[in-house]
């Protein structure tokens, strides 16, 4: 390898860590290979060690973070799925309780709000639990919720059923409610033990 070229790998390394920072030799040594620089591994990092004692070329040590609490987390931009889980869940009893069936006007919120109760959240808060990280993109997880609401829903009216309350609108309500909100915060908990890992 001539003085020309020796200078240029020089050059290109240092240029390398002032713009990319990479943080590690082996990750100079990726970036350098991308640079469509024809050299071997083995010159790449005899020059890194050459400039090292130069003092020309310092990698950056990654920075450790400590985790975020789980109240911290709670107020971050990631969690507005769960709380968009809890206040439709938690409006949607409310305005059972408080519409009466018979009311012509408001009864369009009560049944657009029950749809989503009972056809979407209970299934949407499961898949969260069980795919915390973005592994499924969100059609798949709409799709999923969907199906997923339509086995919870009938095994909960089952179960239901043989308690001493019967079918009832307000056991039913109150138990979906619960399902939902219990399903959303350990779905939100694994989250934020994923992001800490």
């Amino acid at each position: 390898m001539n003085q020309k070229n020796e200078d240029t790998l020089d050059q290109t390394l240092i240029k390398l860590v002032q713009t990319k920072e990479p943080t590690s030799v082996q990750q100079l040594v990726d970036l350098t290979k991308s640079e469509s620089i024809f050299v071997s591994e083995q010159t790449i990092l005899q020059h890194i060690l050459r400039l090292e004692r130069q003092g020309k070329l310092t990698l950056k040590e990654p920075l450790t973070q400590t985790p975020p609490k789980l109240s911290t987390y709670l107020k971050t931009g990631e969690t507005t799925w769960y709380w968009i889980t809890i206040i439709i869940a938690t409006a949607t009893a409310l305005t059972v309780f408080t519409i009466p069936e018979n009311s012509k006007q408001l009864i369009y919120i009560r049944n657009i709000l029950g749809t989503i109760f009972v056809l979407f959240l209970p299934g949407y808060s499961l898949i969260k639990l069980l795919f915390p990280k973005k592994q499924i993109d969100n059609i798949e997880r709409a799709a999923l919720s969907i199906g997923m609401s339509l086995a919870l829903v009938p095994m909960m009216g089952l179960i239901i059923y043989y308690t001493t309350w019967g079918i009832e609108t307000i056991p039913t309500t109150l138990s979906l409610l619960t399902l939902t909100i219990i399903f959303a915060t350990a779905a939100i908990i694994r989250e934020h033990l994923t992001k800490t890992k």
